[in-house]
């Protein structure tokens, strides 16, 4: 049995005091997201929670920290190892159930979890009032089973989050894949524009504009999904090849094309664009303001690092080249023997039909 001898006003005092270390604390992204992983489908945790749904039972489970005992009263101890079925078992009792830190032993079963009354909750029922109150108060994980709604909700610190089902979360992440793709059809479409100018010499910035915008707006897509594939835990594995499908090559070509047309250098104008949200990224001016451009400004001449890297070339012979040409238009009608300065002969006849093919396309 959990010890109880602990006088009213001595618990008031020693409330307040855990109150003063750990309430009010904000959850970081990373925390969030290794609890989201915790409860993920195929874990134990989670074929236990969706046990007591399957069950039409409630439950309560609070995860062990160094200030989790002084907020428990009565039940039993159970110091067993944690399995999906032992837990579903024990959630047929009113009382909460402990399990240790580690997530590995059921440690305590038939609790009364005792927060203070003080700590601020929007729940109604009792079950989610403890639970809110206690993650609040603690700092740990605590997670509660709806028996009437057959709902999931996790709190920790000051998050509290519905865990969805399956099924709902696969179909707005493939919604959300369709996306996805239509915004990589762009981006190789107007990245196959933008090869064909840069290679004619007829330089255009709204273009290159275009690019970076396809290619940021897929990079913020994806970043926005990296919660729904912690949540979707082992059925997220076709959905994760297909997105590495998708994204291939994508940042390399978007940094590169921002190589060439920033008048900052690639890490600024990057963290300039990263700073902007979506809907920021949609008006092409802000792009250009990112690259410290003006919609009217002369491009005579890039320097041809991006096109120049789709050939076999390594990059100190690109550096070389382009040191000595200063721009991808004269590197392209340089002839055979000025590049076999530089590549020697081998390399420069190879050089010279990869230009070809470019010209060609």
């Amino acid at each position: 049995m959990i010890k109880k001898g602990v006088g009213m006003d001595q618990k008031k005092e020693m409330q307040t005091t855990i109150i003063e270390i750990k309430n009010n604390q904000q959850a970081t992204k990373e925390e969030f997201l290794s609890i989201l992983r915790l409860v993920a489908p195929g874990t134990n945790l989670r074929s236990a929670l969706n046990g007591i749904v399957e069950a039409k039972k409630g439950g309560l489970i609070i995860v062990e920290n160094e200030i989790v005992h002084q907020v428990l009263d009565g039940g039993f101890k159970v110091n067993c190892r944690f399995t999906p079925q032992r837990l579903i078992e024990l959630a047929k009792m009113d009382g909460a159930i402990v399990l240790s830190n580690d997530m590995k032993r059921i440690t305590y079963a038939n609790v009364t979890l005792a927060p203070d009354s003080r700590i601020p909750t929007k729940e109604t029922g009792t079950r989610h009032k403890a639970a809110e109150r206690t993650a609040k108060m603690t700092g740990t994980l605590a997670i509660a089973v709806s028996e009437r709604k057959n709902e999931i909700n996790l709190y920790y610190k000051d998050i509290k989050y519905h865990v969805r089902s399956t099924a709902e979360i696969l179909r707005r992440a493939t919604e959300t894949l369709q996306i996805l793709e239509k915004q990589r059809d762009l981006f190789d479409l107007n990245l196959a524009k933008l090869n064909q100018i840069e290679i004619d010499n007829d330089l255009n910035l709204r273009q290159a504009c275009k690019v970076i915008q396809k290619g940021k707006a897929i990079e913020k897509i994806l970043d926005s999904q990296e919660k729904t594939l912690i949540e979707l835990g082992n059925e997220a594995v076709t959905l994760k090849l297909r997105i590495k499908e998708l994204m291939k090559d994508v940042e390399r070509e978007t940094d590169l094309v921002i190589r060439e047309y920033t008048k900052l250098n690639l890490k600024k104008s990057r963290n300039i664009l990263e700073g902007l949200s979506y809907e920021e990224l949609l008006d092409v001016e802000n792009i250009i303001i990112a690259l410290a451009q003006k919609e009217d400004n002369n491009l005579s001449a890039i320097k041809g690092w991006r096109m120049l890297s789709k050939t076999s070339l390594e990059e100190k012979e690109i550096a070389d080249l382009v040191s000595k040409f200063q721009n991808l238009n004269n590197i392209i009608n340089a002839g055979f023997d000025e590049h076999k300065e530089i590549l020697g002969n081998e390399k420069a006849g190879t050089f010279i039909k990869e230009l070809q093919r470019f010209r060609n396309l």
